[in-house]
């Protein structure tokens, strides 16, 4: 859809990591504009490297991705053997220092990236020690796995929250070093905007046409409970500074990451359109309707509080964007009795949250 909340995020994640990423990509309206054959918005830079994608079914995709990461690292665990020996030979070749410097930097982007430019243009070198061709033979066989990949896992709310929830908490709790990004809609956008475990109190949407009764689901906070898990939640709109940086400090968290990107959808029915959705973004955060925070496990080893708040304090009216969208206004021509008590509840869910992280910033 034209306006659409989601692709920006994608976008600014391909523009900073995008030429040694694998990205693991759950169905959903991601997996529709990521990959509508015969194209595709993917694409190479000037030395022809790329994201390389793949769509797995809804309900399996982080243990797609996770199988992503667990297989590269096994790959890249072969390499360091293959080098490690190549280096025992003690043979008079400059490769001895490059690998050197790989097996140093291997975890490492920059470092594996300039290790791995004077690697490759080497490798076809045959020496007279046997072993040592075959060491060879193995590394140039693996040698685009010599940089460190970065494995991203895409999807939507309806997928993290709902049906492919257990499968994302497994991989969460692995430890295993994958980055989830998580297009938050708050509605099954593909499908025909169902109601999800994402979609909160008072929202009207399919199978919640009298507006949604319960809370929406705190994922990030589910996550947080481990204590290492990386876990931000952005709005690209609001505050592109935070943004940034949270995906940033994802990436190069040595562990698993969570970002919850706040996109606005067509199913929102917003009134100034969807030529406004980022603008959108930043009357949720400013209204208090949705919140930006980073918790970082990294900060409490240097004996810091993890969490970091970075919403300020609502600066605009809650109801305010409440009347901004269809999907909440709507409430109040169809069941009139009942939008009053739902408005009232889905601001005080608000704030609860909004209090309990504010709670966390201090403690």
């Amino acid at each position: 859809c034209a306006g659409c909340g989601e692709t920006p995020y994608a976008k600014l994640v391909t523009q900073l990591f995008g030429d040694r990423m694998m990205i693991a990509n759950a169905t959903g309206c991601s997996s529709i504009w990521g990959a509508s054959a015969p194209s595709t918005p993917y694409c190479t830079n000037q030395q022809g490297k790329g994201p390389s994608w793949a769509n797995s079914l809804f309900e399996d995709n982080a243990e797609y991705g996770y199988g992503m990461a667990v297989a590269n690292r096994k790959i890249r665990e072969k390499i360091k053997l293959a080098m490690e020996e190549f280096l025992e030979l003690n043979l008079d070749t400059d490769l001895n220092e490059h690998f050197r410097a790989w097996l140093e930097g291997m975890e490492d982007a920059k470092a594996s990236k300039a290790a791995a430019g004077m690697i490759i243009p080497r490798l076809d070198a045959k020496f007279d020690n046997e072993r040592a061709n075959e060491l060879l033979n193995t590394i140039k066989e693996l040698k685009d796995y010599l940089i460190k990949k970065s494995v991203w896992i895409f999807g939507g709310d309806g997928w993290a929250y709902d049906i492919g929830f257990g499968g994302l908490d497994h991989v969460l709790a692995s430890g295993e070093n994958v980055n989830v990004l998580v297009f938050d809609t708050e509605v099954y956008s593909n499908t025909g905007g169902q109601s999800s475990k994402s979609t909160p109190t008072a929202a009207v949407a399919k199978f919640a046409a009298s507006g949604k009764k319960i809370r929406k689901k705190d994922l990030g906070m589910i996550a947080a409970t481990y204590g290492y898990v990386y876990v931000a939640q952005i709005a690209l709109g609001a505050n592109m500074n935070q943004a940034l940086k949270a995906i940033k400090e994802a990436e190069s968290y040595d562990g698993p990451s969570l970002i919850i990107a706040y996109a606005p959808c067509i199913n929102h029915g917003i009134k100034t359109g969807m030529g406004t959705s980022i603008r959108q973004e930043k009357l949720a955060v400013e209204t208090g309707y949705w919140h930006l925070y980073r918790f970082d496990p990294r900060l409490k080893e240097e004996g810091k509080n993890p969490f970091v708040l970075d919403s300020k304090e609502p600066t605009k009216p809650f109801r305010e964007f409440l009347d901004s969208e269809v999907r909440y206004t709507s409430l109040k021509l169809t069941f009139p009795e009942e939008a009053e008590i739902l408005y009232k509840a889905a601001e005080e869910a608000a704030k609860d949250r909004l209090e309990i992280y504010k709670k966390m910033a201090r403690d």
